[in-house]
């Protein structure tokens, strides 16, 4: 029986592969419990880097609505969000090292979510995002009403998330909703050559670089300069940074462990 998560476990990183490509990887319950296990197992120091992805021609379809079809026993779908998606997006964000998205087709309704909750996401040139929600008479979730108007602006994002139309990757890239595109065919290697360099890097100053980006958007300017001199104090007393230095003056590349240690 195939598994509908991959799990490759590389040289101190690991590849996610959303596996359920009949279904266009949608998310159902059994998927989300892999994958909440995987996340889990991805914040042990030994792996410094994730990459998600998805087999088949879509990256994520969103959630699987064959689970939820039943026109009797209408479902609580702000309890599945409280169960499932909603955890799934704030481990996604709070893992203290980076996590890349390779969207490799259609991201749609919470799939499109899913990625843009990662830290840097690259896309094949046939790959779309859509914000398909209103189309079943639904509202955004797993964040998309947070990450859409910081992104893109709120212009770009009322019109993506009232027509629910499809935005291509190109589009996307343009507008500053990922990172860069890439020919069909390039985008995994990429990807893998990404995550590879992000997991040799200095993963505890990746991680405070991630909690000062988080922390800006609730922050006036006084409380993040105070924050980024707390955060920069810490990344200064560590081994990666007196390497970081060494290597410069050296000329060389820095050979980072990752560690906080001192």
């Amino acid at each position: 029986m195939k598994s509908e998560l991959l799990v490759d476990r590389r040289d101190g990183w690991i590849v996610l592969t959303l596996n359920r490509p009949e279904r266009l990887n949608a998310l159902n319950e059994d998927l989300h419990r892999l994958l909440a296990g995987a996340l889990e197992e991805a914040a042990n120091e030994r792996c410094r880097a994730v990459l998600l992805t998805g087999t088949g021609r879509a990256f994520c379809a969103g959630e699987d609505l064959v689970d939820l079809a039943d026109p009797v026993d209408v479902p609580d779908l702000g309890a599945t969000i409280e169960a499932y998606y909603n955890p799934l997006i704030r481990r996604i964000r709070r893992l203290r090292k980076p996590v890349v998205c390779a969207v490799n087709g259609v991201a749609a309704g919470a799939g499109a979510n899913v990625a843009l909750a990662c830290d840097i996401v690259l896309a094949a040139r046939s790959a779309k995002f859509i914000q398909a929600f209103a189309k079943i008479g639904l509202v955004p979730d797993s964040g998309g009403t947070f990450f859409l108007p910081r992104l893109i602006g709120e212009a770009r994002a009322r019109a993506l998330a009232l027509l629910g139309e499809a935005l291509p990757a190109e589009t996307a890239h343009a507008w500053g909703l990922i990172w860069k595109v890439f020919d069909d065919e390039a985008l995994l290697g990429e990807a893998e050559a990404l995550t590879a360099r992000l997991a040799a890097g200095p993963t505890q100053s990746f991680a405070w670089i991630k909690d000062a980006l988080q922390a800006s958007s609730g922050n006036d300017l006084d409380t993040q300069l105070d924050l980024e001199r707390d955060l920069q104090r810490l990344a200064g007393r560590t081994s990666d940074y007196r390497e970081g230095v060494r290597a410069f003056l050296e000329k060389r590349p820095a050979n980072f462990t990752g560690q906080a240690s001192r």
